[in-house]
């Protein structure tokens, strides 16, 4: 069975992305755009994607909320914002990627991902 994975993303073309890099790591995307939508999405999620420039929700609660489920974390945002970045890590994100990141290599990076997880889950 595919591990499932949360994504919260308010950008259609971002959820869009995430969700098709998560499909081609061989898991399933659970796409939510707003925090109530997001935690019904955690219910059967062990892993979560975050993304941090969004207007409808606070990302580093989400971040919180995410962790409180049982889930593990990566988010996504601006190469540039070092101050929400390191707040995002201080909440619980494993890992902060930017944009440009998971653009040019999201499947393999959520895959390596999810194979951390995997190994983490059974050691």
């Amino acid at each position: 069975m595919a591990q499932r994975i949360a994504i919260l993303a308010q950008d259609l073309i971002w959820s869009d992305r995430l969700a098709r890099a998560v499909e081609a790591a061989g898991a399933e995307p659970a796409r939510a755009k707003t925090a109530p939508e997001f935690d019904r999405s955690l219910v059967c999620a062990d892993l979560a994607i975050i993304d941090m420039t969004a207007s409808a929700y606070d990302p580093l609660t989400a971040i919180e909320r995410a962790r409180s489920a049982g889930a593990r974390v990566i988010a996504v945002g601006q190469h540039d914002d070092h101050a929400l970045r390191k707040r995002a890590l201080a909440r619980g994100a494993e890992r902060v990627y930017a944009y440009r990141k998971l653009f040019e290599d999201g499947p393999a990076t959520i895959a390596a991902w999810i194979g951390r997880s995997a190994g983490e889950a059974r050691g």
